[in-house]
């Protein structure tokens, strides 16, 4: 019997607030100062790791701190710097490429537009909503792998497609949420939701996940 979305609504505030216990303190994991500098890691951490992202940036962001000085930086010694965060060539590239638009186009300045940043080289969607909901505040539901995984396994949606998934956590979320939301699933997933071992018996969402073992 499908859920009804009232029942959904009630079931998701539910799992925030206990998530919300589970990881006070949950917030993106990325380092950095200002908007450009979230935007910079936040494409570096794509097949990568948040972990592996905070040591390249601080390198990084010393020499090329904003959009003028890394527009004027050789995309090698770019490359160089990012090497250990994979794909560094098409990373390096678009980080380039993305600062001389900014300069070239916006002054210096990271728009506030969801379909001006989706133009940027290396820039879809997931990365923008980063860059809205964390740097300026501006509601957005990222998904990633933990958020596809996890939503798919508590129900909130049987989608695939991030702009599904995105759209459907958007009809049972309550919007000022919806940034928080992504942390608090990343965080219950590295710590609990693993992938290959979740630990169902420990989890605090068990009562509420259709997948749950023994459920």
């Amino acid at each position: 019997m499908r859920e009804s979305v009232a029942s959904k609504r009630a079931r998701a505030a539910v799992i925030v607030e206990r998530l919300k216990q589970a990881y006070p303190n949950s917030k993106c994991s990325l380092d950095f100062r200002t908007p450009f500098q979230l935007l910079v890691a936040t494409m570096l951490s794509a097949q990568c790791t948040d972990e592996r992202v905070n040591m390249v940036t601080p390198v990084l962001f010393s020499r090329f701190p904003d959009a003028k000085a890394m527009a004027a930086a050789p995309v090698e010694v770019i490359a160089e710097i990012i090497r250990s965060t994979g794909f560094f060539n098409s990373k390096s590239k678009n980080i380039s490429n993305m600062a001389k638009t900014v300069m070239a186009e916006y002054g210096g300045e990271i728009p506030l537009n969801m379909d001006k940043l989706v133009k940027f080289p290396g820039v879809g969607r997931k990365t923008a909503n980063v860059l809205l909901g964390t740097g300026f505040g501006v509601p957005g539901i990222v998904v990633d792998t933990h958020v596809t995984r996890i939503t798919n396994l508590l129900e909130l949606t049987r989608e695939k497609d991030a702009v599904k998934i995105e759209r459907d956590l958007e009809k049972v979320l309550e919007q000022d949420e919806w940034i928080l939301f992504t942390h608090l699933i990343i965080d219950h997933g590295r710590a609990v939701c693993k992938a290959r071992r979740p630990r169902c018996g420990e989890c605090v969402l068990n009562d509420l996940c259709p997948s749950a073992r023994g459920i």
